[in-house]
């Protein structure tokens, strides 16, 4: 079975996503703040990251880079998710693997994630 990390503040896009990755087959772990995601434990290795960038506590592209710089995780795709934000501003702060703009389809999320995570 397969792992995500959602990154999320807004509870109704995490609860959202959630469902739908649970729904799918996928063990979801999920976060409403970089707070709470430095929180959680280290030996637990996801096999994607989820993670938006306006977050209550700090900007998901810190997030994103600490995550590339960490030898443990750099391996491990990172999807960013942002209703302001950009591709070619995410492409300049954190080299995601993927971008999604929201409001998103669910449908393109869980493909992109399926073909991230294949």
């Amino acid at each position: 079975m397969k792992t995500v990390f959602i990154l999320e503040d807004e509870a109704g896009i995490r609860e959202v996503l959630e469902l739908l990755f649970e729904s799918e087959n996928y063990n979801v772990s999920t976060f409403a703040d970089i707070k709470e995601f430095n929180s959680r434990p280290s030996t637990i290795i996801p096999d994607i990251f989820i993670l938006d960038v306006m977050l209550p506590d700090g900007i998901g592209t810190d997030v994103c880079n600490q995550i590339k710089l960490n030898n443990n995780t750099a391996h491990i795709p990172v999807m960013m998710m942002s209703a302001h934000a950009k591709v070619l501003e995410m492409e300049n702060t954190c080299k995601p693997n993927e971008f999604v703009s929201k409001p998103f389809d669910l449908n393109d999320v869980l493909t992109k994630v399926r073909m991230l995570t294949s």
